[in-house]
């Protein structure tokens, strides 16, 4: 078998209901670093992982809860290769591989045993991810 190329976890993304809040929470209150992709934004940075912030009036299906609810997302060396492995094992991908050219990366999806939704993505080759 092949490499999943998986190299660490990337991005644990948190549903809000008031993003400015929980802006102010993540960087004011508890001090984390602004975490960008590109010259966006995303949320913050907590060691080497980005906690993204992510609101339902952005169009997040998650609402905030006081239940284990974090979307968590892989980082991979190429995430087409990563999802053609992972379905050569069995693994149910949720989500097929998709560009998203604007962020340069891109994002696909696979259930683990239990129908947990993993992410995972790489950068797209020559795409811009440096802030300017």
């Amino acid at each position: 078998m092949g490499s999943l190329g998986i190299q660490k976890l990337k991005v644990i993304a948190l549903a809000v209901a008031d993003l400015p809040g929980a802006t102010r929470f993540y960087g004011e209150t508890l001090g984390l670093p602004p975490a960008f992709e590109g010259v966006r934004q995303v949320g913050f940075t907590l060691g080497n992982v980005i906690v993204m912030l992510k609101s339902a009036d952005d169009g997040w299906y998650a609402l905030p809860t006081d239940q284990l609810n974090p979307r968590i997302t892989l980082a991979t060396d190429h995430a087409p290769d990563t999802e053609l492995e992972l379905r050569a094992r069995g693994v149910t991908i949720a989500n097929p591989v998709q560009p998203y050219p604007a962020e340069g990366f891109y994002v696909g999806s696979f259930l683990d045993s239990e129908g947990n939704r993993i992410w995972f993505c790489s950068p797209i080759e020559g795409a811009v991810t440096e802030r300017t």
